[in-house]
């Protein structure tokens, strides 16, 4: 990737911000993704997550590894999860990720990584919704108003002219200030936002179910990106067992969603394979996206925004 350097970089959320382009990430997660899925030439090596449970402060400690042949990249991201946090005014996730020289193991740079995982999770969730919904979508919904719901309305919006946004949040108050910032419309209840609508994106930190099947028309497609865990859900049974589910891996969906293991749910393929053109968009019917966020999405992002930096100091 680079030549050995003894200049230690350490790269801030202000200044990925400044350089790490929406339209852009869309595109190299896509490669990415694609990467991950063709098994035989690929070239992605990417364990599924290693989490270590901090019980006494009901946390969690992630490790996410990946090296790409193909993209001649090998970073690893360490990812704290905190749900309680919400309620101290700390970030639930907060990460950082190493990005190495894949040549010599040397370290280029360490890159604040709550911007990235924000933004790349989006990017996946757009990569999928660019592939499963229709085409004339006009409604989007987004449950949860964090800073996962920030990057899916961006992303979202570079895909398609929403005729109408609605937000929703348990905390009624976020939801409102969320609507007065974007000029979209606050709902009082989930169903409320849901109803009708063309894409919905989940980005919650429930444990339970805040969508449930009944209230989704047929067609429709969902991203949901909360539910890290296996014991944790966003999703009903009815919703998942009536679509076409996708995931971004097949092997992290059955150890670490909820959704996919709690509700027995049927993978019918990875986003990826769509990519590559292996498995087909299921259109005519609701599809679900279950985004787990993996570790080739946070390499791809790493290595767009190391160098976009490097360019443009040369």
């Amino acid at each position: 990737m680079a030549e050995h350097d003894e200049r230690l970089q350490f790269i801030s959320a202000r200044t990925i911000n400044s350089v790490l382009d929406m339209k852009d990430l869309i595109d190299v997660v896509e490669i990415g993704l694609g990467h991950l899925s063709d098994k035989a030439n690929g070239g992605v090596v990417q364990p599924v997550r290693s989490v270590v449970a901090v019980d006494k402060h009901d946390g969690y400690l992630g490790v996410m590894p990946c090296y790409s042949t193909q993209s001649e990249a090998l970073a690893t991201k360490l990812v704290a999860f905190y749900s309680k946090n919400e309620q101290k005014g700390i970030p639930t996730h907060q990460a950082t990720i190493l990005l190495f020289d894949p040549s010599t193991g040397s370290l280029l740079a360490v890159m604040d990584g709550n911007v990235i995982t924000d933004k790349r999770t989006a990017a996946a969730s757009a990569v999928a919704t660019k592939l499963l919904a229709n085409e004339d979508s006009k409604v989007l919904a987004i449950l949860g108003c964090g800073h996962q719901a920030r990057s899916h309305l961006e992303a979202m919006s570079l895909l398609y002219n929403f005729t109408e946004v609605r937000v929703w949040s348990k905390t009624k108050s976020h939801a409102d200030s969320f609507a007065e910032e974007f000029k979209v419309r606050s709902c009082e209840t989930a169903e409320e936002a849901v109803r009708d609508a063309d894409i919905i994106c989940t980005v919650t930190m429930a444990p339970t179910p805040v969508l449930h099947g009944d209230w989704v028309k047929p067609g429709a497609h969902i991203n949901a990106v909360g539910a890290c865990r296996p014991d944790m859900r966003e999703l009903d049974e009815t919703l998942v067992r009536k679509a076409t589910v996708y995931v971004d891996s097949r092997d992290a969906a059955l150890q670490e969603s909820g959704d996919i293991i709690i509700n027995k749910a049927e993978i019918y393929a990875e986003i990826g394979e769509v990519v590559n053109g292996t498995k087909t968009a299921d259109k005519a019917n609701t599809t679900v996206f279950k985004s787990l966020g993996v570790a080739v999405e946070d390499l791809m992002a790493a290595k767009l925004v190391y160098d976009r930096i490097k360019s443009s100091s040369s």
